[in-house]
């Protein structure tokens, strides 16, 4: 008996199962996880490892430098390679990174897996373009938002599965483990995800040079990426600035901090109903919503902290994750329509534009906090979402609307 006949593989083109699509939500959680295991176990890592306090930063530094490689070097392969292929070797390349920093004994072979694990996660920037190509136009925003929650529900769980992990196991069983699951997801997709085989007829060079074309040729990418980068940052600074002040205001150790965490993950249950209000043509009304309410998110969330109320902190926690949620997945659902044979390109051009200002929102959190405690981070926080609320309003003329 042949290999294919004793297990017939997934044509090109075939329809998503419920079990393909939440498959796909898990790998795409177990692989962007990696980016942020580290950020949690600095302190331990760093020391066994014979790594200087200064140049421990660089574990969280060069990792999403990896990642943000990827997205400009390996997404955009989607539109000249099958996809499920990048994939699976994307899921190889983050395997063996998760296990060379296990093994890793000095600073330079940590680093450089980091890197890798970097690169390697940024197969889940090529499986949600291939969700949305394989899901009926009906169902398109449902699909990409079920495969999305994945995505923050591993964001926003690596944290406290890494202190836990790490407490009970040690740093390095945290990776390994990690590897062991992303290889048998690697396995189910191999088996359970279908094929897309682009159209092709481009050389690598001439995709890489028309990736950051794809923000010129459409209007809509760059409104979108405007919005999302304003979210992203926005929540890069909560997530900075939140800890500080549960540690400083509410007194909260790391397995405080790691409940509020969970908590706060709540968020991505909201992806199914952003996709099914994509799915009805309420893009627009839905963005500006989201807009809306990461501001008075972050407004309410200043005032509950001031009246000491972390149960009221931890519910502002919720709308602020779920607010980057519903933009998350309105976007992707307009950004997807718009050529069908450059969803890889325009993908990366929209997530590099995120990830590269989104990245300071770190910084502004830290920034604002060291010079005025939680109340002036809220109030940047605010700010940016009523930045860009005001520019939706003022200038989107449209561009948010289903097409």
């Amino acid at each position: 008996m042949t290999h294919s006949a004793a297990l017939p593989l997934p044509r090109d083109d075939a329809p998503l199962s419920r079990f393909a699509i939440l498959l796909m939500a898990v790998a795409c959680g177990t692989m962007v996880a990696n980016l942020y295991y580290a950020q949690t176990l600095i302190d331990v890592i760093g020391p066994e490892i014979g790594m200087s306090a200064g140049v421990a930063g660089l574990i969280t530094t060069l990792t999403q430098l990896g990642y943000g490689l990827g997205i400009i070097l390996v997404v955009p392969l989607a539109d000249l390679f099958e996809n499920r292929r990048i994939v699976l070797i994307s899921a190889v390349a983050t395997v063996l990174g998760c296990i060379a920093i296990a093994l890793s004994n000095g600073p330079a072979t940590f680093l450089i897996a980091s890197v890798m694990t970097g690169v390697g996660a940024t197969g889940v920037q090529v499986l949600i373009p291939l969700a949305s190509h394989l899901a009926p136009p009906e169902r398109q925003g449902r699909v990409v938002g079920t495969v999305m929650s994945g995505l923050l529900f591993g964001i926003m769980l690596s944290r406290p599965i890494a202190s836990f992990l790490a407490g009970s196991m040690g740093w390095r069983a945290t990776f390994l483990l990690s590897a062991g699951v992303i290889a048998l997801v690697a396995i189910a997709l191999l088996i359970a995800c279908p094929q897309r085989r682009p159209k092709g007829g481009m050389h690598y060079g001439e995709v890489l040079s028309s990736t950051f074309s794809q923000l010129g040729k459409y209007r809509v990418v760059r409104m979108r990426a405007f919005y999302q980068a304003s979210m992203f940052a926005a929540f890069n600074l909560f997530w900075t600035a939140a800890p500080l002040s549960l540690i400083h205001d509410f007194g909260l150790g790391h397995n405080g901090i790691g409940a509020f965490a969970l908590a706060g993950a709540g968020g991505a249950l909201v992806a199914p109903v952003a996709g099914w209000l994509a799915d009805r043509r309420l893009t627009g009304p839905a963005s500006l919503g989201a807009l809306i309410a990461l501001s008075i998110g972050f407004l309410l969330a200043d005032w509950t902290v001031a009246a000491g109320s972390l149960i009221g902190f931890t519910i502002m926690a919720v709308l602020i994750d779920a607010a980057v949620q519903v933009s998350q997945i309105t976007g992707q659902k307009l950004i997807f329509s718009l050529d069908p044979h450059a969803r890889g390109r325009i993908n990366a051009a929209y997530m590099t534009v995120m990830f590269v200002v989104g990245a300071l929102g770190s910084v502004i959190g830290s920034t604002t906090y060291e010079a005025g405690g939680w109340s002036l981070s809220a109030i940047a926080g605010a700010a940016i979402g009523g930045v860009a609320a005001l520019v939706f309003i003022l200038f989107d003329r449209g561009a948010s609307a289903t097409r």
